[in-house]
């Protein structure tokens, strides 16, 4: 059998943009054996410089104003005042991708982010070449910037998004409906004393897990004053990812609460948490909801950031998967309603389970072998 080589382009390190070309990545393997994978942040490869200023300027405005960010997300305005910009920026960025290409020979292209699959979609309409892309959303929503016509396949969340994307003039033959590509060990049921035990916890206590994205963001720390208010007693997990001051702040405060505290940086272990915890509090990324859908995790979302955030939340609480609070003051009353109302909680499983697309990693990368060049 002949060695296939896919090429996966992403950006950002700390994104789920990087954590889906991950999942897919080991998905490939995990399916097949003849496969060669080599995963790019094509950010970096094509404009490192900018990818830096780029980065600086997006968590500025998010953690600032996020209403900025809100004008420009998805505003087809706005993009066809900049489509000529824009489509400079591909063909010089089509010039760089081309190297990549030549050298490393793929047999497909996957993207999981919407700035390389432009260039990419450039690089094939400059060169005329066949070479399959494959556009892989990662969040339950379709925005402009991902509509190209050199795009072979959209690989989206759900069939309601795939007829969003329908509508937008992609055939329906192209739009697969998998799910959003997340670790496919979600799907092993882990066993919750164990973990407990190694995280030195308490099994019957009811779990509360705090998420804040990779970057850590959001009012956690208001969150956590808030769960200090509950009349009963729970177990608090908390993932700070790279916020290495909320890290540290944290940890001071667990000494002082009544509720067992266990903080945690940039981990690995998400998996092995969410299958101890009864309720997730997260932004409502697309990788971190879908991971908590898999594991049929009732979401309560908190203040999400305009955009991507806002879509996903309209998304989840319209499917009943997910309770969005608008002010982290009022977490603990949700809590105890959940705690105190079993069939809410029950309720909120269900739907999760209903959205779950577990194998949502394995499907692509099937999928990807099978249409390759």
């Amino acid at each position: 059998m002949h060695k296939k080589h896919i090429l996966l382009l992403y950006i950002t390190e700390v994104s789920g943009h990087h954590t889906a070309s991950c999942a897919i990545e080991k998905a490939l393997h995990l399916v097949s054996n003849s496969v060669t994978t080599l995963n790019i942040n094509a950010f970096r490869f094509t404009s490192p410089l900018t990818e830096k200023i780029t980065n600086k300027i997006y968590t500025t405005v998010i953690k600032r104003t996020p209403k900025l960010w809100d004008l420009l997300y998805d505003n087809r305005k706005f993009k066809k005042k900049i489509e000529r910009i824009k489509k400079h920026v591909d063909w010089i960025n089509s010039q760089k991708i081309k190297k990549l290409i030549e050298e490393f020979n793929p047999n497909a292209v996957v993207c999981t982010q919407a700035y390389p699959c432009s260039m990419v979609s450039m690089y094939k309409k400059i060169y005329k070449n066949s070479l399959p892309l494959f556009a892989v959303l990662t969040d339950f929503a379709p925005h402009a910037y991902w509509f190209y016509e050199n795009v072979d396949y959209y690989i989206c969340p759900h069939e309601k998004i795939a007829d969003r994307i329908i509508k937008e003039g992609i055939p329906p033959e192209k739009v697969k409906p998998f799910g959003i590509p997340h670790d496919p060990d979600f799907r092993i049921n882990l066993n919750r004393k164990t973990i407990c035990q190694h995280f030195l916890l308490d099994e019957r206590k009811p779990t509360i897990l705090i998420m804040g994205g990779g970057q850590g963001l959001g009012p956690i720390k208001s969150i956590v004053r808030s769960l200090e208010k509950l009349h009963f007693i729970i177990q608090v997990l908390i993932v700070t990812g790279t916020n290495k001051k909320l890290f540290l702040d944290l940890k001071k405060k667990a000494r002082q609460s009544k509720h067992k505290i266990v903080v945690f940086g940039y981990t690995n272990k998400i998996s092995e948490l969410m299958s101890i915890s009864d309720v997730i509090i997260t932004k409502p990324g697309g990788i971190t909801t879908s991971e908590a859908l898999t594991k049929q995790l009732p979401i309560i979302i908190i203040k999400p950031i305009p955009g991507q955030e806002a879509n996903n939340t309209l998304f989840l609480t319209q499917e009943k998967a997910a309770i969005k609070v608008e002010k982290p003051e009022n977490i603990h009353s949700i809590i105890t309603d959940l705690f105190e109302h079993p069939e809410k909680k029950e309720a909120l499983q269900q739907a999760c389970k209903r959205l779950s697309k577990p194998s949502a990693a394995i499907d692509t990368a099937k999928f990807i072998l099978e249409n390759c060049r």
